[in-house]
C-alpha cells in the first residue's frame, strides 16, 4: 500500500486553502504551488465557465484548481486506480465532486472514447512522466480525436530538457515558461485565436 501524505493546497477560488491528498512515491510528481500559481495567473481569464480535461491527472490538483476558480466542469483521467481514488477523495473534500468526472484507464483509449461521445474542451492539461515523448504522442492523439474546441488551449508540463517541439501536428506552441527543471508549454491550434 502506498503511503499518502498532504503537500498540496488549493490556491484560490471557492475551495481556497483546502489541502489535497497525494501519493508518496516516484510514480507521481505533483505540480508545485509556485508553478501552479504562475500557470493560473497566465490563464485566469479563460477559466470561468470552461470545460476542462486533466489527463495524467495524478492527484487532480490542476483540474481542482480550475474548478475552484470557476470552471464549469472537469474530467480527470489517470491510468492508476490509486491516483483516481485520491482524486475522488480530493474532489469530495473540496466539495467539487458534482462538477467532475473521474476516469481510470489508458489515456489514449480514453481520449478515443471521449471523442466518440463528441465531447470537446476549452482547456486540456497534461502532465505526463518526463523523458518519454508523451507530450508529442498525446497532442497528436488530441488532434486525431478532435476533442479541443477551435479556440481552446492545451497546457503541457514537462521536463525543460525534454525536447518538446514548437509544432506538433496542427498545434503550435505560443508560450513556454520555465521553472527550474520544469517547463510549462502552451499550445493552440495553428488557426486558433489566443489573447492572453
Amino acid at each position: 500500500m502506498l503511503e499518502e501524505y498532504v503537500i498540496l493546497r488549493v490556491i484560490s477560488g471557492i475551495a481556497k486553502g483546502h489541502k489535497l491528498k497525494t501519493i508518496k512515491g516516484i510514480s507521481t510528481r505533483p505540480t508545485t504551488d509556485r508553478v501552479k500559481e504562475s500557470l493560473f495567473n497566465i490563464i485566469s481569464g479563460m477559466i470561468p465557465g470552461a470545460e476542462v480535461l486533466d489527463i495524467f491527472a495524478g492527484t487532480g490538483s490542476i483540474g481542482i484548481e480550475a474548478l475552484s476558480r470557476g470552471a464549469d466542469f472537469a474530467v480527470f483521467v489517470d491510468k492508476s486506480s490509486e491516483c483516481t481514488r485520491v482524486i475522488k477523495e480530493n474532489l469530495v473534500h473540496t466539495k467539487l465532486m458534482d462538477k467532475a468526472s473521474v476516469i481510470t484507464g489508458d489515456i489514449f483509449i480514453i481520449l478515443n472514447k471521449i471523442s466518440r461521445n463528441n465531447k470537446k474542451f476549452d482547456i486540456i492539461f497534461l502532465d505526463p512522466p518526463y523523458k518519454k515523448n508523451l507530450v508529442v504522442e498525446t497532442l497528436k492523439c488530441i488532434e486525431k480525436n478532435a476533442i479541443i474546441k477551435p479556440e481552446g488551449i492545451i497546457i503541457a508540463e514537462h521536463g525543460f530538457d525534454d525536447g518538446v517541439p514548437d509544432e506538433i501536428g496542427g498545434f503550435t506552441r505560443y508560450r513556454c515558461q520555465k521553472y527550474g527543471i520544469t517547463a510549462i508549454s502552451f499550445f493552440k491550434a495553428m488557426d486558433g485565436l489566443i489573447n492572453l
